[in-house]
């Protein structure tokens, strides 16, 4: 009788070590069930002629197409003594070039005659401005069929093209998975019964016969619909156990104190609160006042005023007799936050200080580079209770900083930050204090339910009264050099009219980043990315020459850094030349032009970002995009895109597509490494809502899921150490 690999044995025993090496170096396979949820990428019929117009976006990328051979060559260099085989490819949407050198080209050339249908599988490259497969791998199709029905059945059969490896191509995967799909009818069902008939969804043994080897297109759709359930399904459990394990967790209610500090600060608001901001706190304030702690994602565009609404909510805290801390991911942004919270509040910021308030509270900085008396005297402010509030960077997370009552934590730019940082400043609290967490990265509603799930989330999607719009352009310097020469012009004039203008940069240039690394879209002949230090030296030989021109970047020792800030918040620096530095809560209201270098090394929602540093006073912002890209190119279409819309959720979805989802359990959201085989967040938005609805439900009716064994063990295959402990972090 044939062996039947268990799900958990590894492929070494049923593949052998050779192979079994390569899927787990590569892919991340080590177990039957791991290359059971290996998907088909998608699949091509032997009759079809695949899509060859879609290689442009996957330059670098290993990809198998389905072509027809037009014609192949030999030609020969070096005076006869070397060949090149030349094997042009096509399938009615585009061609491409296949090459062979030397000694390999022989095979090929009696293989790959014109007219031969194969599938072809390579890395994708680009050569004299042509794309093309160098040494590709092949497999011919349709040699083995010799009768008219084995000829017709190998027509119309669905081949699966897997996600593959330069050492792994997508057949010999395919036959890979044939030794373990036996195996899955060993697979244990997550979807509790009731559930998967109420939704029609088909058993997980047959979805995953019928995800590898499809019978008819209706198949391929059948399985999808059940494996996306299934993510979507046992994802949603876990943020919902998360979120009811935290509604057990003891907190102290924390509630202004009428008459207190925050009526005194509201009162002194020069400004009216916008609707949003109104309807934002107090979602926070019925969380704060509730006897379990509040866990909630604020997320707002650019300039909404989330700074003002958490500052409000640490107010409150304040009242109630604890204390609140603030934490942000650079020395740049907690020393901005510290100035403008202490502007904000004024004298209800000097508590127990001369010609302060009796009402007031300390507020305290705390960042690493801070001197040791400064530091001392913060500690002591912070243990005693004096210091209401502070604001800084990791630094607060260090042992020997304890607080007199945490009651709050608010985490500013939360994608910056590890979970154990978050954590360890969670643990100071005698018991749980209530999180806020802000965004200024407008998320999808449905990333926010999978990233953020764990999270209550509140929107400010309103600006301020007073904000002026932002106008964006692309400025195409390769193509028209006059524009980027009228770029400057314009910076002129905006600091003859009494503003200041940001110039941001890539790299810094201090010879320490390395030129070499370069982004996915380049290719040999790119010159490295432009440089702080290099453009602020031509700018001020050049087209700026005269005006009062700065550098800032992360290298910078942190006492110059806060010096250019300082001087550059003053006004008396005009055009600061920056790193990403400053992309998230520099406030500087007088800037109004923002000129952006090589834009197109930037994605959509850090471009967006970055744009919100201007316009933030009364006069109106402009944003210049410069870049050297072709007009038809992909980064062309992003800062168009970026150009054409000032609506920060519309980006974010653009941004999600290209990018890919990422790890939506663990720290990676690059897009590389993802637990999410099949769902994509922003399409399957309805299954991942109706996901979060059963799994509310399931969790409230049996929290430890005792009655639902095949749902725990999913859970367990999900949660493993590093993604449970970012739960049980979250």
């Amino acid at each position: 009788m044939e062996h039947v690999p268990a799900l958990d044995e590894d492929l070494k025993k049923t593949l052998g070590p050779a192979t079994a090496k390569v899927l787990a170096e590569q892919l991340g396979l080590h177990t039957a069930l791991d290359l059971l949820h290996h998907y088909p990428r998608r699949y091509a019929e032997r009759g079809e002629l695949t899509s060859l117009a879609e290689l442009a976006d996957q330059i670098d990328e290993h990809v198998t197409v389905v072509a027809q051979v037009a014609d192949a060559r030999i030609l020969t260099f070096n005076g006869g003594r070397g060949k090149r085989l030349e094997v042009t490819i096509t399938d009615g949407s585009g061609r491409l070039q296949l090459v062979f050198f030397g000694a390999g080209v022989h095979k090929p050339h009696k293989d790959l005659l014109p007219g031969t249908r194969a599938m072809f599988a390579g890395k994708v490259g680009m050569f004299n401005r042509k794309l093309q497969l160098s040494h590709p791998a092949y497999e011919p199709l349709g040699a083995d069929a010799s009768d008219r029905d084995a000829a017709t059945a190998f027509a119309n059969q669905l081949i699966p093209i897997y996600p593959a490896c330069a050492k792994m191509e997508s057949w010999k995967i395919a036959k890979c998975v044939d030794a373990v799909l036996p195996s899955a009818q060993d697979a244990v069902d997550p979807l509790p019964p009731a559930l998967r008939e109420g939704r029609a969804l088909v058993p997980l043994t047959e979805a995953l016969l019928k995800i590898h080897r499809p019978g008819t297109k209706a198949d391929i759709e059948d399985a999808r619909q059940r494996l996306k359930w299934d993510e979507a399904f046992v994802l949603q459990v876990a943020l919902a156990r998360r979120r009811h394990a935290d509604s057990q967790l003891p907190a102290v209610p924390r509630r202004p104190l009428p008459g207190g500090l925050l009526d005194s600060f509201d009162a002194k608001l020069p400004f009216t609160l916008t609707q949003g901001q109104q309807t934002v706190s107090k979602e926070i304030f019925d969380d704060l006042a509730t006897e379990h702690p509040m866990h909630r994602l604020l997320q707002g565009e650019v300039g909404s005023g989330k700074t003002l609404v958490a500052l409000r909510a640490m107010l409150a805290v304040v009242d109630s007799g604890g204390q609140a801390a603030m934490l942000a991911p650079t020395e740049v942004l907690a020393q901005q936050h510290h100035r403008s919270i202490t502007e904000m509040m004024g004298e209800l910021a000097e508590g127990g200080i001369l010609g302060g308030s009796d009402q007031g509270t300390k507020v305290v900085l705390l960042t690493g580079s801070m001197g040791m008396p400064a530091r001392r005297q913060a500690l002591l402010d912070l243990v005693t209770g004096e210091a209401g509030i502070v604001i800084g960077t990791h630094a607060l997370i260090e042992d020997k900083v304890q607080f007199h009552d945490l009651g709050l934590v608010v985490v500013d730019e939360q994608h910056r930050f590890g979970v154990e940082q978050r954590d360890a400043l969670r643990s100071k609290g005698k018991q749980p204090p209530h999180l806020l967490v802000m965004t200024a990265t407008p998320i999808p509603r449905t990333v926010a339910m999978t990233v953020f799930g764990d999270l209550e989330t509140s929107v400010l999607d309103q600006l301020p009264a007073g904000r002026s719009p932002i106008a964006t352009h692309v400025v195409p310097s390769k193509d028209k050099p006059h524009f980027l020469a009228r770029a400057w012009e314009r910076v002129r004039e905006e600091v003859e009219k009494g503003h200041q203008a940001y110039v941001v940069c890539p790299r810094i240039g201090d010879g320490e980043d390395d030129p070499k690394k370069k982004s996915a879209e380049d290719d040999g002949d790119k010159r490295p990315p432009l440089a702080v230090v290099e453009i602020a030296e031509q700018l001020t030989r050049g087209p700026l020459a005269g005006l009062a021109v700065e550098v800032l970047h992360g290298r910078m020792d942190p006492a110059d850094k806060d010096d250019v800030m300082r001087r550059f918040a003053a006004g008396e620096v005009k055009v600061l030349v920056a790193t990403t530095v400053i992309e998230v809560g520099v406030n500087v209201p007088n800037s109004t032009v923002m000129v952006i270098m090589d834009a197109d090394r930037f994605g959509v929602s850090q471009l967006h970002q970055l744009r919100g540093r201007v316009g933030r006073g009364s006069a109106p912002g402009l944003c210049l995009l410069v870049s050297e890209m072709h007009e038809a190119s992909p980064a062309r279409s992003r800062l168009a895109a970026v150009a054409a819309t000032l609506d920060g959720f519309e980006l974010s979805r653009i941004d999600l597509e290209q990018r890919r989802e990422g790890d939506v359990l663990g720290q990676a959201q690059s897009g590389v490494r993802s637990s999410l085989r099949m769902l994509a967040v922003i399409e399957d938005e309805e299954v991942i809502a109706q996901a979060r609805e059963e799994a509310t439900r399931v969790v409230a009716e049996d929290p430890a899921l005792e009655h639902l064994p095949g749902l725990r063990t999913a859970l367990d295959a999900l949660l493993d150490t590093e993604r449970e402990q970012y739960l049980e972090k979250g």
